[in-house]
Order: structure tokens, then C-alpha cells, then sequence
């Protein structure tokens, strides 16, 4: 059986959003999940990886279930000795667990896929000229993504609900902003479920784009 490896920028197991992934990988291969934060208490992630004025923000999962915020420069260089990690133990293809922008990451043998150079042309194709609404985690994290869209033309509007902080209220808020202003949704985290998307989509009553079901199926295909 093929082994694909998946790393999550917060700790591994997943076990919020794998089960994603291996329902559409349909037991052809094996997913092997590695963390960025694997080892760490929060404590530590708070003291040493917090985002300083001017960083690119990013949020995750610990295995305990709580959610941590941190800098993705301070934890970029982690990532990249993770992703080595992997090649050596013979992973040829590599799913990088996030939507965030690393630029410059590199591989010796493997191929690594990362989702921010796939979904982005995927939805401007799926949106056509229809205006896309974006649901974020964090209200940071607005300011982060702007430029990963504008090169495509797309100038999306956002919406803000953390899938780790679950709170209801804050989805339907999310959802009701959203349908008075775009056509289309995208979920923009790997951490949002199917619960979040059939929320927003009841609410809205607008498409809605699940990021981490679209890159199962996208990966499913390379198996």
C-alpha cells in the first residue's frame, strides 16, 4: 500500500479532519500524520511561537483539542525539518494540512502538495465572475490572505468563525454576513468540518466549498 504523509501545522493525530481524507483515499493508502507542534505543551507554543506585530498569523489543533495561535515564521523552519523527516522515511508524496501561504519550502525526493497553489485557481475557476465570500478562523488573518487572491483577480469578502472554538452563533453570524455578500463560500482552513460547511450552507443558502474535502479528492486522484 502507498503511504501518503500529512502534516498538520498543529499536532498529529487529526482526528478531527483525517477521517476526511481517508474516506476519499478509500483504503488506498495510508495516511502517516506528523505535527509541526508534536512535543510541545501549550505553554511552550504561547511563550515561544506567539505571532509578534507584523507576523503572517496561523491557528491549529492540539491532540488535547484545544486551539493555539502562533507565527508562521517562527514555526516555518520546524515545517521544513518535518517534511525531511518524511522523505527519509520514504514518503513520496507529502500533504501539507493547511491553507496558509509558506513560501520557499523545499523537497529533496518528495513531492509535496500544498493546498494555497491549488485551491485559490480552483475557486476563482468554480466562482467565475460570482463574488466569493471566505470564512477565516481568525480576524488576522484577513490582512494574510488578501494576497493570495488578488493575483487571481478575486477580491473576496470575508467572514470569521474558528473550527476550533467551536460556537454556533458565530457560524450563523458568519453565514448571515456572508449571504448578504457573496455568491459563494469557501471555507479557507483545514480544520473546518462537515458540520461547519452544512451549517453555512443552511444558513446562506449559497455554494459551499469544504477546502480540506476538496484537496482529499484532488489527492485521491494521484493515488
Amino acid at each position: 500500500m502507498q503511504r501518503l504523509g500529512m502534516i498538520t501545522i498543529g499536532q498529529a493525530p487529526r482526528t478531527d479532519v483525517a477521517p476526511i481524507l481517508e474516506r476519499y483515499l478509500e483504503g488506498r493508502a495510508e495516511l502517516v500524520q506528523v505535527g509541526v507542534l508534536d512535543g510541545f505543551s501549550k505553554s511552550y507554543i504561547e511563550e515561544n511561537l506567539a505571532p509578534e506585530q507584523g507576523d503572517y498569523v496561523l491557528t491549529s489543533r492540539l491532540t488535547t483539542g484545544e486551539s493555539v495561535v502562533f507565527a508562521r515564521e517562527k514555526i516555518q523552519p520546524i515545517l521544513q525539518r518535518k517534511i525531511y523527516e518524511l522523505e527519509e522515511a520514504g514518503i513520496t508524496q507529502i500533504l501539507l494540512l493547511c491553507t496558509g501561504v509558506f513560501p520557499g519550502l523545499k523537497t529533496n525526493t518528495a513531492h509535496l502538495i500544498e493546498p494555497d497553489l491549488i485551491i485559490p485557481p480552483a475557486i476563482k475557476a468554480m466562482a467565475g465572475g460570482r463574488q466569493l465570500g471566505v470564512l477565516v478562523p481568525l480576524p488576522e488573518q484577513t490582512d494574510n490572505l488578501q494576497p493570495k487572491y488578488a493575483p487571481l483577480g478575486l477580491h473576496p469578502v470575508f467572514g470569521i468563525a474558528s473550527p476550533y472554538q467551536y460556537d454556533e452563533n458565530n457560524f450563523q453570524k458568519a453565514a448571515n454576513e456572508l449571504k448578504a455578500k457573496s455568491d459563494m463560500i469557501l471555507l479557507d482552513c483545514m480544520g473546518y468540518t462537515e458540520k461547519a460547511r452544512e451549517l453555512v450552507q443552511q444558513i446562506s443558502g449559497k455554494p459551499v466549498v469544504l477546502s480540506n474535502a476538496l484537496m482529499a479528492k484532488l489527492v485521491s486522484e494521484m493515488i
